[in-house]
Formats: structure tokens, sequence, C-alpha cells
């Protein structure tokens, strides 16, 4: 590997503390920079993190469409960490959230699941892999990116923090042995809505996701299984599945509801602050 992580990691936590974009991404101007040296910085920013106090509790996930996966050279979906300071759960009522500390947020709605133990990599049975569950929920991902535009490559969104900012999490859904049948064919089909101050802005569906979010937590546990230095999914982990809607730019003073058909969720509301 030819690039200096741990500089490349203190120009990337310079530059978030300060909220200054960066006007090329990493692999435009570090020769080899690949996804190798992207998690590797990575990997960097989550011990210099965790050395701090931070708790890693799960993993975001990137680029969970296989239509762009030939396009940028993947050979799988893409993921970042996510830490006990950066989710607030159990969102019932509406959640409020700061934009004070990001430069070019992005709102996106995603499933999120709580594993109630390890999901066994190579498991493509969504039935199987629903079995590991313990709960599941609609959430909001804050994505925000270092780079101008949000031009970038996959080795820039896993050094980059993964680009995640926060995630907000609304009611859970306990996933018992019943329940499973009906939320493997649910989970597929889903219709999403996101509104942003009343006004429908976006439309999806659980098939954006790798045709369904739950086969996108499947292969996130191959992914990261395949990856020697990387821990594995573990029990208690949190696992957001990747926008279910085209993400939308976000900014102060505004409220964005979340709703979704057909899986027992309810609706999630988050207002936005300066």
């Amino acid at each position: 590997m030819s690039v200096d992580v741990t500089v490349l990691a203190r120009e990337l936590r310079e530059a978030r503390a300060a909220r200054r974009l960066l006007p090329e991404p990493l692999s435009s101007r570090e020769p080899g920079f690949d996804l190798e040296a992207g998690y590797a910085v990575g990997a960097e920013l989550i011990r210099q993190r965790v050395a701090e106090g931070h708790r890693v509790v799960g993993r975001k996930v990137g680029f969970a469409n296989k239509a762009v996966w030939r396009a940028l050279g993947l050979k799988t979906l893409a993921w970042g960490p996510m830490y006990e300071d950066t989710v607030t759960g159990g969102a019932g009522d509406g959640a409020s959230l700061s934009l004070g500390r990001t430069c070019l947020p992005k709102i996106e709605p995603e499933i999120v699941f709580k594993l109630a133990r390890p999901v066994e990599p190579g498991q493509t049975d969504p039935a199987a892999v629903l079995a590991a569950v313990d709960w599941l929920a609609l959430g909001f991902e804050i994505a925000d990116t270092l780079f101008v535009d949000w031009k970038l490559a996959p080795p820039d969104f896993v050094a980059a923090f993964g680009h995640h900012a926060a995630l907000v999490v609304g009611v859970p859904r306990p996933v018992d042995a019943g329940s499973i049948p009906s939320l493997v064919e649910e989970l597929a089909r889903c219709p999403v809505r996101l509104v942003r101050n009343g006004e429908v802005v976006a439309e999806g569906s659980g098939r954006n996701i790798l045709r369904s979010p739950v086969l996108c937590l499947a292969e996130l546990a191959s992914a990261v299984a395949q990856r020697s230095a990387e821990p594995p999914l573990a029990a208690g982990d949190l696992v957001s599945t990747g926008s279910l809607t085209e993400p939308q730019r976000i900014a102060p003073d505004e409220t964005w509801t979340a709703s979704v058909d057909g899986l027992g969720l309810t609706d999630l509301t988050l207002r936005t602050l300066p």
C-alpha cells in the first residue's frame, strides 16, 4: 500500500471538524488509492475514535445497487461504521437533529435491523437471515460528504467515515418465528414515501436495496466475512441497509416524514435544526 494511512486519517478528521470540503476525492489525487487503502484509512479512524471512548454499534451500507457495481468496479456493497453517539433510537413521537456539524447532508429512509445473533456468511435464504434478527425499524440515515459536489468513488466513501453523520431509528418491530414468512414477502415489495414539509418528494420500495433489505443484510454479512481484518457482524449490531428512495439534500428548519406500507412500522418524522 503506497498511501500514508495516518496522514490521510488526520486530514479527514481535521476536515470534518472544520466542516471543510476537500476539492477532490482521495481516489483522484492519491496514486493507488483503492478499496484496500480506503478500508485501511477507515480502520485507522475507527481505531482513533474507539481509543477516545466511542463505541461502534453497527454498520451502514453504501452502494446497495448491483446496477452500479460494474460501472464502479465493485464486486459487492461497501460499508462504514456507526457509533453509540451517532445513533438515536426509539423515535416514536418524532425526533430532532442539528445539522450544525455537517457539510453537504442528505437524508435516506432505510430499514434498520438489530441482530439477535450473527448472520451466517453465504446465507441467501431470506427467512434464515431474518431468523438472526431481533427487530427491524424504519430509520433515517443522515449521510454527509467531505468532497465537493458529492464527487467520489467507493474508496473515498469507505475512507471518509462511510459518509455516516447520524442515524435516527424509529419504533422497533420485533421479529419472531411466526412473522418471518410474511416479512420475507413484505420487505421485498414495501412501498416507501418520503415527505418534506408536507410534500411527497421521493418514493421507492424494498426492491431498490438488492431486491430486499434482508438480502442486503445477507450480502453485508458475506462481504464483511471476506475481509480478514474486519470484525464480523455480531449479536446486538445495528445494520442500516441503504436508502429506499433517491437520497435527498436537507437543510435546517425542515420536517421530514418517511412512511412504509405493509411492514407494520410506525411513520418516522425528523425535524432538522441549525
